[in-house]
């Protein structure tokens, strides 16, 4: 294949260019600006599609239709529902990572993206729960495998003082992808009104987002051309596959045991946790010499159990944020869904703003773990006042809401592409892609138990206090985990 301009690599190999093999660094335009652009556009379209179960699932709860319509506990069950697409894109985060160490981390950014498209739109084909949930796992298995292979790229291609910002460019995708799942699902509900009958109005959501994930896949492929092979990206997608066959395998069992023993929504979510806690003493068993630096340093493994507080509170705000504002604030789904969407368009701003004061403060000898505290700490003080405001006013204002959640989330989404840059700065390189999955592997724990943890609180106490003070405990004590972290940043150290 001809090498796709601009592109700063020949050949795609199980090794990606070292950072300082990447092109000169120079003003105007350079050609890994063009792979954040694409990267952003991939985080989008996959944001989407794991986003948009929160806001369809309250649509169904709002209008009694679909497999919630007779549910007991409806938010408890629709929580478990998102929880476990968290399971099967927890399971797949470091043979994600370890896969992209083999084959490429551009063939398998490739093959998340395209996955991701046809499960998505195949969601809005099927009818029934466990079906329902069944592509949803395989939706999430996935997208599993993009997060660590597109920061390995990031940390290979581009220059190093450049690297926290173009982390926080391309996550952008992230907030832009879950915004667009709140603000457009209800006009895509309507859009579907118009073709299906009012009960199956919302596969259009998936359509739509499935379809724009295969064209922003295909594009991607397209501009990767010159690093994929046919064989190439069939062999990740069949080892892939593997991977995914064996843990879609295990959820589902889990959730076929929990459910014929009686359990509640809340022990199926936590039996799903301990697969990925078997899943890492399995891989430390299996390939404990060759991870090992992974998995047993110190500074890193800090890092990841600060990511289950971070990715907590990111699920469950983008799962549960608009059922979250309409109950507070006794508002139409519409009108909740644009406040909420303060929350994730935070993200817009934060995420490269925060990238960008990594790499300014790291000239200045400030530190990564110290610009990374900074933000928690912030973000920590507007959480506990956003909880204290829904639990104290009597009718709580939208915009109050909209205002406190945009700059709680500004912090925290500032606060993520500084803790990527963290993580490449203290794994070590040619394990990095493993290093990334392995973060998003433990710290998914957050996201499986948050939406279920939190539907179960919202039905048993009638309201969103108590979740809210929940998440709020766990951003605490992500700081203070934080703390302990004793790695120092080059130029820092040498400050």
């Amino acid at each position: 294949m001809k090498a796709a301009p601009g592109d700063p690599s020949s050949a795609e190999s199980p090794a990606e260019p070292r950072t300082d093999d990447a092109p000169a660094e120079g003003r105007g335009w350079r050609s890994w600006h063009t792979l954040w652009v694409l990267l952003l556009l991939g985080w989008t379209v996959s944001a989407a599609d794991r986003a948009v179960t929160g806001p369809v699932v309250t649509w169904m709860i709002d209008n009694g239709v679909g497999f919630l319509a007779d549910a007991e506990n409806p938010h408890a069950l629709g929580g478990l529902v998102g929880g476990l697409f968290f399971a099967g894109y927890m399971l797949t985060q470091f043979p994600g990572g370890y896969l992209g160490d083999r084959y490429g981390h551009r063939t398998l950014i490739v093959v998340s993206l395209m996955w991701a498209g046809v499960a998505t739109m195949l969601t809005g084909f099927i009818g029934g729960l466990v079906a329902f949930i069944v592509v949803r796992v395989v939706t999430g298995l996935g997208e599993g495998a993009f997060y660590s292979n597109d920061r390995s790229l990031i940390t290979a291609t581009t220059p190093e003082r450049q690297r926290g910002f173009g982390m926080g460019v391309v996550i952008t995708g992230l907030a832009l992808g879950i915004t667009i799942a709140i603000v457009f699902t209800p006009g895509l509900v309507e859009l579907g009104k118009a073709f299906l009958a009012h009960i199956e109005a919302w596969r259009m959501v998936f359509w739509v987002l499935g379809a724009a994930t295969i064209v922003v896949g295909a594009g991607v492929a397209f501009w990767f051309r010159a690093h994929l092979t046919i064989s190439g990206l069939s062999r990740a997608t069949l080892h892939l596959s593997a991977y995914s066959a064996v843990s879609l395998a295990l959820i589902m069992g889990v959730y076929w045991l929990g459910t014929s023993a009686g359990l509640s929504e809340l022990w199926i979510a936590l039996l799903e946790v301990a697969l990925a806690i078997g899943l890492v003493l399995f891989v430390l068993a299996r390939k404990g010499r060759e991870v090992g630096p992974v998995i047993k340093n110190r500074d890193l493994f800090l890092v990841h159990l600060v990511y289950i507080a971070i990715l907590w509170n990111l699920w469950f705000f983008s799962f549960w944020s608009v059922s979250i504002v309409a109950g507070a604030a006794d508002s139409s789904f519409m009108s909740a869904a644009l406040t909420a969407a303060f929350n994730a368009g935070a993200g817009i701003l934060g995420f490269p703003a925060g990238g960008w004061i990594s790499d300014h403060g790291l000239k200045r000898g400030w530190g990564r773990k110290q610009m990374m505290l900074t933000f928690t700490g912030a973000q920590a003080v507007l959480t506990i006042a956003f909880a204290w405001y829904l639990s104290a006013a009597a009718k709580p204002s939208l915009w109050v809401m909209g205002l406190l959640l945009f700059f709680a989330s500004l912090f925290f989404n500032a606060l993520q592409p500084v803790g990527h840059a963290l993580t490449a700065e203290i794994a070590p390189e040619r394990l990095r892609g493993s290093a990334f999955g392995m973060q998003n592997l433990i710290g998914e724990t957050g996201a499986v138990l948050s939406p279920a943890i939190s539907g179960v609180l919202r039905d048993s106490t009638g309201g969103w206090e108590a979740a809210v003070w929940l998440d709020t405990a766990l951003v605490v004590a992500g700081f203070f985990v934080l703390m302990q972290v004793r790695h120092r940043s080059p130029a820092a150290a040498t400050a």
